[in-house]
């Protein structure tokens, strides 16, 4: 298994993960890319810049791998998220997962990326081309349902609603 920092502050490549030929049990990969995007609410972006408190987020995000892992029954899931200042287009997380069949896969790679953006104390601050700057609080990139459930947390996702999601579906 390679062996590489979860948070980073250089860019990110796919070349950080183990290869798929080290799975030959496994079926389908799912890797989301999240980039930076040119707007947030009508105002032009400029560039991020990602902080973290890193030795924490790095055993976080370790944590988290482990727990989809168990939970989804795959054979890997890994992030990699980016900190520093990034530019509009440039990569600021990405999270594969390799597993027999699809499913699982898309579900583990989702809540891997969810669970990051959520639970790990990385920040995000916007520079917008205005000059004005903001902090973003945690995104969520789950869709809304009409399930029970989230009509009880729909207080809490009404407040993700102003969020930039950089976000590359590849």
């Amino acid at each position: 298994m390679r062996e590489f920092a979860r948070v980073q502050d250089q860019a990110l490549s796919l070349e950080s993960f183990d290869p798929i030929q080290d799975f030959p049990e496994c079926g389908g990969i799912d890797i989301f890319i999240g980039t930076v995007r040119n707007h947030h609410e009508s105002k032009a972006v400029k560039a991020l810049k990602y902080t973290s408190y890193t030795p924490v987020a790095e055993k976080m995000i370790r944590a988290i791998e482990q727990e989809i892992k168990e939970k989804y029954q795959v054979s890997y899931v890994r992030v990699i998220h980016r900190i520093g200042y990034l530019d509009v287009s440039e990569t600021a997380i990405i999270a594969i997962a390799y597993a027999a069949h699809r499913r699982e896969a898309f579900q583990a790679c989702e809540e891997a990326v969810e669970r990051v953006k959520h639970e790990v104390p990385i920040w995000k601050e916007e520079f917008f081309m205005d000059g004005t700057s903001q902090y973003v609080e945690g995104c969520c990139i789950r869709k809304d349902t009409a399930e029970p459930q989230a009509k009880a947390q729909q207080h809490t996702h009404h407040q993700h609603e102003h969020c930039t999601h950089e976000h590359t579906h590849e």
